[in-house]
This record gives C-alpha cells, structure tokens and sequence, in this order.
C-alpha cells in the first residue's frame, strides 16, 4: 500500500475456503459463474411460504460431529467449514502452528435472530413458559459467535472476533485481518465473512414489506442486478474465508499466492438508514485507489455490489462513472446474479469468484439481464457472457450496507 514497503508488511492471499449456492470450494464455485449457473432456488421460510433463496449444499459433517451442529449454529458450521477449508488450500502445517497467534475475523450483517426466532416458535408451544428455553440461546447468539465457533472448533487461542458492518461485512473481515498482521497481533488471519440469513423469516419480511423482496416464476433468473425489471433481493447463505499472510511468511514456506491486498477502504454515507449515497461510494472508492497508489485506470475488473434494487443499483453506476468514467480499461461484473445476496458473506465470496482472473484471464458476466436499464449502461459492463482479458493484474471488489457503510478491497497479482 505504500511505496517501498517491506515483505512483512505486505498481505497477501495463501489459502480460500468457502460454500456458495452454486459451489462448496473455489473450483466448482467460479466454474458455475463462467458457465452462467444460478444456485438460486425454490424455498420456503415459515410465516412468508413459498419464496427464492440461494442456499449451501456443504458437507457439515467433514469438520464436524452431529453434536457440534446441535449445539451450534449455521453460521458457525459455514465458518467451520470455509476456515478449514483454507486452512487446506493454503497448504498450512496446522498441527505444528502456534495457534496462538492465528486471527480469526469473520464479518456478519445480523447473528442471533435465527435462535430466537426458533425458540420464540417452539415456546408458544409450552405456554411461554421459559423452563422450555434452550440453555444454549446466550452462546449461540453473542456477537462473536460464528468467529468464536471457529475458534473452538479449530483450537484456535489467538483472538477472535465478529465485525458487524452488515452487507459490507465480508469485505471488512478481510481488512481487519490485513491490519491485525501488519499490528504483529497475529501471524496468520482467517479472514472474510458468512451468512446464515435465509434461516430468519424475518430478513425476508422486511425487505418483502419495503417491496424489496425478489420473486420470478424461474428461481434462477430471480436475482436479476441492473435489469430493467428486477424486482429486488434474492436472500442467501454462504461464507467465504481467506488464509492471509504476510509475504515475508508465505514466501518463506513456498506457499502458492493468489494475490496481494493492495489497499483497502471503508467510510459511511451519514444520510439514510437504507438508501445508499453515491458520493460516499465513490470516494470510498477513490480512498482505496489513492491507499493503493492505483488510478482507475489500472483496475482491469470491477466487482460491484449492486443487489437488484433500482435505488441500490443506479447509486452505485453514478458512483462507478465518477470513479472510471475515463477509463478504457475496466471490466464490470456482478456475482449477485449467480447466487443472490449472501450479506456478511457478500464481499468476500464475490471477490473470490473473481480472483482465479488473474491466471485465467476471464471477466465472469452478471447474468439475468434482458433488458439493461439505461441509468446502469456502463462502459464496460460484462453482462450474459464471460468476456477474455489479455491480462487481469488488478480486481476492485465494492460491497455496501445498511446504514450507510461502505468498504473496498483493491486486490493485485503477485
């Protein structure tokens, strides 16, 4: 991020676990976003029937007994499962690390609802009365709860914590872990996000009665970003969790590299509850630009956050044209069309669906779109089909929340 910094300070990316609608690891997950396959499907969710939602197909008992997942939550196993996953890929001596100094830093938009909803339903059933309520209600719901999953079912002594920043979450996990490497609090940080969002009847009743909830008679075409009849968000699950280290490190146990975290930005609109702010998006944008000693004209690949709403995609294309209005080398791509909105997991899958462009050479498409609205009309907008690169040395991964925060993460080959 600064100009002659040393290895030590230099983060970079060793190791990718993660579950997606359409994918348990990163091979199958970015072969479905070449090949144009949704993972978004029929579902049902009590009090709202039948709706869309993209859900996970992992293997939860691969890095887990049957006891562990009765005890613990979803977004505890998807973390389990995305963080062992990496731990893998990287190719890590995990019975010979200190686990005392591995990070585990893990972004959610909300935690805790599914628990309670759960037990609230099942209490009516005794009259209310609290003798009936699950004595594991406190630790399955506290914040840091997927995080601390991840560190019990891992052995993990290091510090570990949620990063609520609700739909930019993903993305701030990944940040957090890169400053806690170069601090020297840890030595290896498992970093990203999940989302067990489609288990809470309530996310889809609220985005339902702002008239934001997504429906289609095809599932698959259902998450639909900058189309000129999307009719909202597709709710989903996932996770994703990078194995970070310094360069210094990977590069003195040979470790394969899939890129370095060249600069990174978060900032916060300060004008709405929901409705995103352009101007704040562009210079989040602009911050982690200047953080990377890039111009726009450098990024080769744009991964947007838009989610299929009119108000979220048409801020986020005027904040884009500010940004690289000017540049004749950016590509713009959406992964939300493939799987829906995986919230705390959003920003960190995306951007590693992204990420195998750099030996590829290959700009995955946003798919669904019919009829492209004309305020999302973008230079360079990939849609329906994957468009070749002559090369890809830099990705820009945007990811937005509510509340009005906003974070990016630049990515270059290494």
């Amino acid at each position: 991020m600064i100009a002659g910094m040393s290895e030590r300070d230099r983060i970079v990316i060793t190791g990718i676990g993660l579950t997606a609608p359409n994918g348990n690891n990163l091979g199958e997950f970015r072969e479905s976003l070449l090949s144009g396959r949704s993972g978004v499907t029929p579902y049902e969710i009590r009090y709202i029937g039948a709706t869309v939602a993209g859900v996970c197909h992992f293997d939860e008992l691969r890095y887990q007994k049957r006891k562990d997942l009765r005890r613990g939550t979803r977004a505890g196993s998807v973390g389990i499962y995305c963080a062992s996953e990496a731990i893998a890929d990287a190719g890590l001596d995990w019975a010979n690390i200190d686990k005392s100094m591995v990070g585990v830093y893990v972004g959610v938009t909300e935690h805790g609802n599914v628990e309670t909803e759960n037990e609230i339903y099942e209490l009516k059933g005794f009259d209310y009365d609290t003798k009936f309520w699950s004595h594991h209600h406190n630790p399955r719901t506290v914040a840091n709860n997927p995080a601390g999953e991840v560190s019990l079912g891992l052995g993990i002594t290091g510090p570990h914590y949620t990063i609520g920043a609700a739909c930019a979450a993903g993305n701030a996990g990944i940040i957090q872990g890169a400053q806690m490497l170069r601090l020297g609090e840890c030595d290896l940080a498992l970093a990203g996000g999940v989302s067990e969002s489609i288990h809470t009847f309530g996310i889809f009743a609220s985005f339902k009665s702002q008239g934001a909830l997504a429906s289609h008679a095809d599932a698959c075409r259902a998450s639909r970003p900058f189309d000129l009849d999307r009719n909202g968000i597709v709710v989903s699950e996932g996770g994703c969790l990078y194995a970070l280290e310094r360069l210094s490190d990977a590069k003195a146990r040979g470790a394969k590299l899939y890129g370095e975290i060249a600069g990174y930005a978060m900032n916060s609109d300060a004008s709405d509850f929901v409705l995103p702010n352009a101007d704040r998006q562009a210079e989040c944008m602009n911050l982690a630009l200047r953080r990377a000693h890039m111009a726009a004209e450098d990024v080769d690949i744009v991964s947007t956050h838009a989610t299929g709403t009119e108000s979220g995609d048409t801020q986020e294309c005027a904040a884009l044209r500010r940004v690289f209005g000017d540049s004749q080398n950016t590509l713009f791509n959406n992964s939300k069309s493939f799987i829906g909105h995986t919230m705390g997991a959003a920003g960190a899958l995306e951007l590693g669906g992204n990420l195998p462009a750099f030996s590829d050479r290959v700009c995955h498409a946003t798919i669904n779109v019919d009829r492209l609205d004309p305020q999302c009309a973008l230079d360079g907008l990939v849609i329906n089909e994957p468009r070749e690169r002559r090369r890809v040395d830099v990705i820009l991964n945007n990811s937005f929340g509510m509340l009005g925060i906003n974070s990016v993460v630049i990515v270059k080959r290494i």
